[in-house]
């Protein structure tokens, strides 16, 4: 539609970048926001507080950190259920040695399909202590979460990795 009465799209919005409506939803409640994202390669967890000249990030884990902090494989994924778990966990334990002890979850524009990769990173950060509104019904199973649907050995690595975050906190 062309003329006076054509209204502009933020860049970000024509990019499919930002959901401006669920982000001012999510400033509204005035609390510190986890952001998850999931890339090609791995699975990146911020918890960030609102400022006017630019969100502050606070906290900042990914997949690489597991490999390079927590003694991770790398010749497992950094953006599987388990990894994703870790990462969770990892921002949360760091989250509450910073005093964030409540978030609001912002997923972004990823599905919210129940059991995914951003939920098993939301159970990290549960399960971590930080005080996070959601149902248990969108939570992927421990089966899942332990790495049992990848191969045997997994669940030994997964609680390795955990002891050693457990250890950094």
């Amino acid at each position: 539609m062309q003329g006076v009465r054509r209204r502009s799209v933020f860049r970000r919005r024509r990019q499919n970048l930002t959901d401006y409506r669920r982000r001012l939803k999510l400033l509204r409640g005035k609390l510190p926001r986890a952001v998850v994202r999931i890339s090609n390669t791995r699975t990146t967890c911020q918890l960030t507080n609102y400022k006017v000249d630019g969100d502050e990030v606070v906290v900042n884990i990914t997949g690489s950190d597991l490999v390079s902090k927590y003694g991770w494989s790398e010749n497992n994924s950094q953006k599987s259920v388990p990894a994703s778990y870790l990462v969770g966990y990892a921002a949360g334990k760091a989250a509450l040695a910073k005093g964030i002890d409540e978030a609001v979850l912002d997923i972004g524009l990823a599905p919210s399909t129940s059991g995914n990769r951003v939920f098993a990173t939301l159970n990290g950060l549960v399960d971590a202590g930080v005080e996070i509104p959601h149902s248990d019904e969108i939570l992927p199973s421990d089966e899942r979460i332990n790495g049992a649907h990848i191969n045997d050995g997994m669940e030994a690595q997964v609680e390795s990795t955990k002891a050693k975050i457990e250890e950094a906190f």
